[in-house]
């Protein structure tokens, strides 16, 4: 085993951290929607940890990890593009606002009360569908990660490791979702994600400081030539290329050497060695952050946890400052790794690396688990047992939230709407348990079965593509056009799923089967070409086929125009004790930003704060893309760049750590304060009238 006396010793106590934080939620739970939506009593920091905790998860780290060292620091420039988008998303409660104001517990419940009672299970089920194939791998890569970081046998008392590993942290998270509904995955992933956050920080910053930038500097502007020599060096080995005369082999190395001229980790302008995380991956994840608001139910619970829209609004406002402290480690740190596994001073971190990676079984697994192994090697005793909880609180906040979530949509939005009277609160409450735990059993066996065979960033983009590539088109079109109709929202929803499936099933042909296949050579030239569309270009055009049919359709064959006001509960139609929104008519003063009578003082200055910190970097952005557009600019200038960059950034995150940190405990309080005293309404269980 890799982890020491301490290391195990501070996992088992983080793991009884996690296990008495769900038990201060028993007793709490009093209905369907304690159950579904916490009491609808979740303030916003809390909302915004647990959420963003729950986003992250242990694949998610060690997908960004895999990411980064593929890319290096060129990768995140395009990510303030995001900027902009992001800005207006959170400032205007673009979907969020709206989408909370219909007071659905899910998005299939909206989509019943917006569309038809049989587009809401058909939804329900593509939902489903999509959430279970997406989700279906996170045992696997969970498992893989704890198995290799931590050096566990392949046997434990004749019982294979692997399976058992699955079954013990699935375990622990249906126990966390069963103890308390949605009341116990918030107050568990709030205190998971402080946790992760502060360790994730303090990791960033002893690597930051244990290695030299001028080490960094080296080992990324020496990348390029590096990478040319190895590829130049398998050419070599090629049989056919020894039969090419001298002027052809030196024509063909001229192009390698020519292509990674143009190649850097360091300047973003020059990533044409990058094939799948460059500039067309952030642009189409620029549509989809605006596009695809709330498609995905996982981010759904905690919107509908939230005391009320405003709240709501604010958690996702937060959001931005919560990820400083993550966003560092996942920038940084996978830079870090790729330095100790290419800097000749490292060369001995990177033989032992080598020698463990070659014992895995295949180049997927090699790529997942190559940063983690370098972490083994580099952090010390105490911080690799950190590391190993960190991991292990990362992957049960994920799991408990997901397991809820997909558990819940089966029920909410499949099952319910064939029945004729709403379930009974006992029987409500024990169906959705059920649902919950044929979920882990059918993730436990898709992760034992399913082989995966592309970056985790890219299988996520295209399973994640079955439900939302059409579901976003479906919501904006229904929060915010009332010509948009059921028609059209059948149409986009379908394309939408036939595209996502489409490329998941491709993306299982054997590439043996293809070189094997010597007829039909115009059906192979076309599964190859769709084999080589990666994840990401799968869910773009799955956005741009589904909003033009979801317009197209509902300019086609118009419906009657839905009553704006009722659905979004307002004006006549409004509910006692919901905080309006800004009055969307008239915008004066404060409210041009966003900012109505609901607004405190201190709301106020965290909107102002959070436009200055963004328009300073979208501009940072704005200025840098045109003036390298024009002008080249060297290594070392973009080095100086991102030494700035990070310093500001780690400074920042010592501040939102103490800032949320405070701020979550007190809204744990009011929340825990609620759920004892507030008075339910038992009918609220996501039950549609016809």
């Amino acid at each position: 085993m890799n982890l020491s006396f301490i290391d195990w010793l501070i996992v088992i106590v983080a793991l009884g951290g996690m296990i008495y934080s769900v038990s201060m939620t028993k007793g709490l739970m009093q209905s369907v929607t304690d159950f579904l939506s916490a009491g609808r009593t979740a303030g916003r920091y809390v909302l915004s940890i647990s959420s963003g905790v729950a986003g992250l998860g242990a694949i998610s780290i060690v997908m960004f990890l895999e990411m980064g060292f593929v890319a290096g620091f060129a990768l995140s420039w395009w990510g303030l593009s995001q900027g902009i988008i992001l800005l207006a998303i959170t400032m205007s409660g673009w979907v969020i606002y709206r989408f909370r104001m219909t007071r659905s517990l899910t998005l299939a419940q909206f989509f019943e009360k917006r569309y038809s009672r049989k587009f809401r299970i058909f939804a329900g089920l593509v939902a489903f569908f999509a959430g279970l194939i997406n989700f279906g791998i996170f045992p696997a890569v969970g498992a893989q990660f704890f198995i290799n970081f931590c050096g566990l046998p392949d046997y434990f008392l004749g019982v294979p490791m692997y399976p058992l590993v699955m079954i013990v942290l699935l375990g622990i998270a249906l126990y966390f979702v069963y103890t308390g509904g949605q009341i116990a995955v918030i107050i568990a992933d709030f205190f998971q994600g402080v946790f992760v956050t502060i360790i994730l920080f303090i990791i960033t910053l002893y690597l930051l400081f244990s290695i030299g930038w001028d080490q960094v500097s080296d080992s990324l502007q020496n990348t390029p030539i590096k990478l040319a020599k190895e590829e130049i060096q398998v050419l070599k080995g090629d049989a056919s290329f020894q039969l090419l005369s001298k002027e052809e082999q030196t024509l063909q190395t001229d192009e390698i050497n020519v292509k990674y001229e143009n190649s850097s980790r360091i300047n973003p302008f020059k990533t044409s060695h990058v094939e799948d995380f460059n500039f067309w991956y952030f642009l189409i994840g620029i549509i989809g952050v605006m596009y695809g608001a709330l498609s995905w139910q996982g981010a759904q619970g905690y919107n509908s946890s939230a005391k009320n829209a405003h709240e709501a609004k604010m958690g996702v406002v937060l959001a931005g400052w919560r990820g400083i402290p993550q966003g560092m480690f996942m920038f940084l740190v996978p830079v870090l790794v790729y330095v100790l596994m290419n800097h000749p001073e490292y060369s001995h971190i990177a033989d032992s690396v080598n020698a463990s990676l070659s014992s895995l079984s295949s180049d997927t697994l090699k790529g997942q688990m190559r940063a983690p192994f370098v972490l083994s090697e580099i952090l010390p005793v105490g911080l690799i047992g950190a590391f190993a909880a960190l991991m292990l609180a990362a992957f049960i906040s994920t799991h408990d939230t997901y397991l809820h979530s997909w558990g819940s949509i089966f029920i909410q939005d499949v099952i319910m709407p064939f029945r004729n009277k709403p379930f009974d609160k006992e029987t409500h409450i024990k169906v959705l348990r059920y649902s919950i735990f044929g979920v882990a059993v059918f993730i436990f066996l898709f992760s034992l079965l399913f082989s995966q065979s592309q970056k985790i960033a890219l299988y996520f983009a295209v399973t994640a593509a079955i439900f939302a590539g059409g579901c976003g088109a479906v919501i904006i079109g229904g929060l915010y056009w009332n010509k948009g109709t059921t028609a059209a929202a059948w149409t986009a929803m379908i394309i939408g799923a036939v595209i996502g499936v489409s490329g998941t099933l491709i993306k299982q042909i054997s590439d043996i089967w293809l070189l094997d296949v010597s007829s039909y050579s115009q059906l192979k030239t076309i599964l190859i070409f769709l084999k080589n569309i990666n994840g990401q270009e799968y869910w773009g055009l799955g956005m741009a086929s589904s909003s033009i049919s979801y317009i197209v359709v509902s300019l086609l064959f118009p419906e009657k125009l839905v009553n704006m006001d009722k659905l979004l509960n307002r004006g006549e139609y409004s509910i006692d004790g919901e905080v309006n929104v800004v009055d969307e008519q008239v915008k004066r003063g404060w409210k041009v930003f966003g900012m109505g009578k609901e607004f405190t003082k201190n709301d106020k200055l965290i909107y102002i704060l959070n436009y200055a910190w963004t328009g300073f970097w979208t501009l940072v952005f704005i200025i840098g893309t045109v003036y390298n557009l024009s002008n080249p600019v060297s290594d070392d200038a973009w080095m100086k760049f991102w030494e700035y960059y990070i310093y500001i950034h780690l400074i920042l995150s010592g501040i939102v750590l103490i800032w949320f940190t405070l701020g979550g405990f007190y809204d744990l309080k009011s929340m825990i304060n609620a759920l004892k005293s507030d008075v339910r309404d038992h009918g609220d269980s996501g039950w549609v009238d016809s």
